[in-house]
């Protein structure tokens, strides 16, 4: 995308995420050109990885694929806003990220591959946890300022659960990490590591 096209997404994508913006959705006209446009980058993304070879290409493409994911969900989310579609285009960002990660880390062997796949997948749950996290609290406000006590409260607990899971998500994450990096050890030294991961992470 040119540095205009991405700025004007960005700034339609400010106004739709604001607390105050109105739920608008785009003329059908630029919606159509936004998503033409997406189309024409990822062909072009796509394009430029024919001349790379071996995991550059696979890494390449992996980029190409998730930018034009996480740009027609962010476009869905500016003609749609709302709280769900605020999460499905971050959603789509951790997991275009994820794809991406995950291939860098085929340049690796052994357990340090493992572990920087352990770390990309702790990465896109972290990010998901937390959009999902928000997604609640967004609609758990939308509740509050329409609905009767009892239905505001319920919705604000929906919303310390969301967050409460979250943190659960990634301390899991966290700890499926520090466990693979334990792997390089043996015998006392290993059970060390884990002993200390437990602690770190509940």
């Amino acid at each position: 995308m040119n540095k205009l096209n991405i700025s004007m997404i960005a700034l339609a994508l400010s106004l739709a995420f604001s607390a105050g913006a109105m739920a608008q959705s785009l003329s059908k006209s630029d919606y159509k050109a936004a998503k033409s446009k997406i189309a024409a980058d990822y062909k072009s993304d796509k394009a430029a990885c024919v001349s790379l070879s071996g995991n550059a290409k696979d890494i390449c493409a992996a980029e190409a694929k998730g930018k034009e994911k996480t740009a027609k969900a962010e476009l869905d989310a500016s003609d749609k806003p709302s709280p769900k579609s605020r999460y499905q285009a971050s959603v789509a960002k951790a997991e275009g990220a994820y794809a991406v990660a995950k291939e860098r880390c085929d340049d690796m062997a052994g357990n340090a591959k493992d572990v920087c796949v352990k770390e990309a997948k702790a990465a896109a749950i972290s990010a998901k946890a937390d959009a999902k996290a928000k997604m609640k609290t967004a609609d758990a406000n939308a509740t509050a300022s329409e609905k009767s006590s009892d239905a505001r409260n319920q919705a604000k607990n929906q919303a310390a659960d969301a967050r409460k899971d979250a943190s659960a998500d990634k301390l899991d994450a966290g700890y499926a990490v520090e466990k693979q990096k334990c792997d390089i050890y043996a015998g006392g030294a290993k059970d060390y590591c884990l002993d200390r991961a437990k602690v770190r992470f509940g």
